[in-house]
């Protein structure tokens, strides 16, 4: 009886080695949701009225797909697609557009379509996972614009901490 035990446990932990071994099937991501998409673009929408200034925003999930857009009322039809594309840069490089600004703008890299390297993209970023990102344009600066998404992401920073 204690020979079968023993063979039993050592089968079973060399199995258990092997598949523990082997590379996983798949991978769980965390994504933003919808609601927590829209409440960033809003967020940043406000912080930016505050300033007394009109912006577009966009808020795309992890991969640089639009998940929210917003453009308050009088501000430029041009904000929009600069936003989701500095949206779109910094799920790309998961870093701040206003980081990438000089090392990548004057290199080919920086000449490739859809990418924008000014100030005012932020990845949205929480469990050390990024889950998305949200571009803003429109402000007199891009250090402004970045301002205004970075109070977008703190409006749910808190909630998406607490998830992971």
């Amino acid at each position: 009886m204690k020979h079968t035990l023993m063979t039993a446990i050592l089968i079973a932990g060399i199995s258990g080695w092997a598949v523990a071994d082997e590379d996983a099937p798949s991978v769980n991501l965390k994504r933003l949701s919808l609601e927590s998409a829209n409440r960033i673009a809003l967020g940043a929408v406000e912080a930016c009225r505050k300033k007394g200034i009109q912006i577009g925003v966009t808020v795309v999930d992890r991969d640089g797909t639009v998940q929210a857009v917003m453009r308050d009322t009088i501000a430029a039809q041009i904000t929009v697609p600069i936003s989701r594309m500095k949206a779109f840069t910094a799920a790309n490089f998961n870093a701040a557009t206003s980081a990438l600004s000089k090392s990548r703008a004057d290199s080919p890299i920086g000449r490739i379509d859809g990418l924008v390297f000014s100030a005012g993209g932020l990845p949205v970023q929480a469990g050390g996972q990024l889950l998305g990102a949200v571009g803003v344009s429109g402000a007199p600066s891009g250090e402004t614009d970045e301002e205004c998404a970075q109070a977008g992401i703190d409006t749910i920073i808190d909630d998406l901490e607490m998830e992971m």
